[in-house]
């Protein structure tokens, strides 16, 4: 029985290094978005609009909180060219329907926007996130709507 149990212990050890080499397991897709909701803030309050550009799909289309719609390339300028003092996301929630994410939440922010607009408000926002051939996340649509100062 002792024979038994050692050469149990011998196949197993090959086993037991490799779960140890093994990488550590992906972030849940949730929390995956949620990153990525996040690194889209960063960059747009650094004014990297290529930053943000790579997070979004070729046929992004974004309607703003004045109702205006942006394209993939117009959004990239405008966050090149806005200067933010501040901005936060709140309130953040995520819906899965197969490979598609829906994150919701509230951004405020202070600074100036694309169009030289001065801007000091919140805004309650929708982004559609897929998941793309090569696996990566990208965001195809976002919308948002003004909400009342706090």
């Amino acid at each position: 029985m002792k024979r038994l149990l050692i050469a149990a212990a011998i196949a197993l050890m090959p086993l037991t290094v490799a779960a140890q080499n093994t990488p550590k397991k992906q972030l849940p897709i949730e929390q995956t978005l949620l990153a990525l909701e996040q690194r889209w803030v960063t960059a747009s309050k650094a004014s990297d609009g290529p930053a943000v550009g790579a997070l979004l799909a070729e046929t992004f289309t974004a309607i703003d909180s004045d109702g205006s719609m942006r394209t993939k390339a117009e959004l990239v300028e405008r966050t090149t060219k806005g200067k933010w003092t501040s901005t936060a996301l709140t309130d953040m929630n995520v819906v899965m329907h197969g490979n598609t994410g829906i994150v919701t939440g509230v951004w405020t922010g202070v600074g100036t926007d694309g169009g030289g607009k001065a801007i000091d408000g919140r805004e309650r926002w929708a982004d559609t996130w897929i998941k793309a051939k090569d696996g990566k996340w990208l965001c195809v649509s976002s919308a948002s709507a003004p909400l009342p100062a706090k």
